[in-house]
């Protein structure tokens, strides 16, 4: 009945179609005669002809779908379903929900077949129904416009807000306050890619960032990594956190009374919702289901990856490029999806050590400079490239420009670092003297 109501309000008023176009697609019908009707009806709108039961049915006669949409009585018998058009909404948003349960039926149907069949993969089943009940979701999202007027207000009220607060980061800060004011903190559904060649420091740097967005600012943030074990990377943490020598730590060889150092910092760090995602060799669609996990029952808000040329995809066969170019098309995809920043670490190419990194010294595929928001490079020479006056100036303290290369809503430039090495850790250059003992 809401099917025909539909049609008949489309046949009745030429202005409804606008509105049912936002719910509905001629697949959404659950009788076949009713999608032919409305598929005419669709293909009639696109050539700015008005719809009515004369050129409807002209249409479908001429197309060879007239006996199909149920012949001509069934067409004309459609306006008499109901008075006016005033309530084309209602009757579009019940076909819509009806199909989405019809959907939702299917796709539960095809994964348990799925899941029947010992050649599937269980992972594959999982993230494919994944995929499909958010493309379910995503697709069902109405759509309309503002007039000026209305966004006008809202917009005055949003910067009147910001001159109150007076806040120069809006999203999630980095922990890094020179970074922050160029970027505004790292934005919600933004890529952001950060490039070095190995021993620039590129996981310290992630590490660091995380730490302070989970345990100084208590903001859910996840971690994979795909290069090292989470027990080394949590080693890692303890000891920029507690302030200790790293190598130390992991001989053994620290003063006892640094033991005081190191269960607060262990203890500030098992309070943070700090998620740590330990896969190697991890494939695309493991990487996307679990993001979404962590999404959905820890809320994180922010999620690194180390790095991003240890993903694989499920088609090994493709070439490498094309292979980084898909994940890099996915991870951007996935920001969006969960409405988060994503922060994915990746290798530079050999020439990015003789000269300053642009965008063209991202590995493997030119991709990754087109489909990430925020571009940055490590840069600096390496520790074994150092002259001994430079290593005994710094006191194991190393000089890096961290360069923000491409911003695609703010402005570029560089910000001067300074690495802690036997801390695993970066601080700001300006704030040696406090952070560096």
């Amino acid at each position: 009945m809401a099917e025909q109501a539909v049609l008949g309000a489309l046949l009745l008023d030429k202005d409804a179609i606008s509105v049912a176009i936002q719910y509905l697609r001629a697949g959404d019908f659950y009788s076949h005669a009713n999608g032919a009707v409305y598929d005419t009806i669709l293909k009639l709108f696109d050539r700015n002809i008005e719809t009515d039961i004369l050129t409807v049915t002209r249409e479908l006669k001429q197309d060879g779908k007239l006996e199909q949409a149920g012949g001509p009585g069934y067409v004309a018998s459609l306006t008499s379903l109901v008075p006016s058009s005033a309530n084309i909404e209602y009757y579009a948003k019940t076909v819509q929900d009806y199909a989405l349960k019809r959907a939702l039926i299917r796709v539960s149907q095809e994964a348990a077949a799925k899941a029947f069949d010992e050649t599937q993969d269980a992972r594959i089943i999982l993230e494919e129904t994944q995929q499909k009940i958010f493309d379910l979701s995503n697709t069902r999202q109405a759509f309309t416009f503002k007039s000026a007027r209305e966004l006008v207000g809202k917009t005055i009220g949003i910067i009147e807000q910001f001159y109150a607060l007076k806040k120069n980061i809006t999203g999630i800060p980095s922990g890094f306050d020179d970074l922050d004011k160029l970027t505004a903190g790292f934005q919600p559904s933004e890529l952001i890619v950060i490039g070095a060649r190995p021993s620039m420091g590129k996981t310290a740097l992630a590490l660091t960032m995380a730490s302070h967005i989970a345990i100084k600012k208590k903001i859910p943030a996840g971690f994979f990594t795909l290069e090292m074990s989470d027990v080394a990377l949590m080693l890692r943490i303890i000891s920029s956190e507690a302030q200790i020598n790293s190598n130390a730590i992991r001989t053994g060889f620290f003063d006892k009374s640094k033991f005081d150092q190191l269960w607060v910092a262990a203890g500030n760090i098992y309070e943070a919702p700090l998620y740590i995602v330990d896969m190697p060799n991890m494939k695309l669609l493991d990487l996307r289901s679990q993001a979404r996990r962590l999404r959905a029952q820890q809320k994180v808000e922010i999620i690194f990856i180390d790095y991003l040329s240890l993903i694989t995809t499920e088609d090994y066969r493709l070439p490498r490029h094309e292979q980084i170019a898909e994940i890099s098309r996915s991870l951007k995809s996935l920001a969006r999806e969960l409405a988060i920043p994503i922060v994915a670490l990746s290798q530079l190419t050999r020439e990015a050590e003789k000269e300053r990194p642009n965008l063209s010294s991202i590995r493997e595929s030119g991709a990754i400079e087109q489909d990430a928001d925020v571009v940055m490079f490590l840069h600096g020479k390496r520790e074994a490239d150092r002259d001994k006056s430079e290593a005994e100036q710094a006191d194991g303290s190393i000089a890096r420009d961290l360069i923000l290369a491409k911003q695609r809503n703010g402005p570029v430039g560089t910000v001067n670092l300074l690495l802690l090495s036997k801390y695993a850790k970066f601080v700001s250059l300006v704030k040696t003297a406090d952070n560096n003992p």
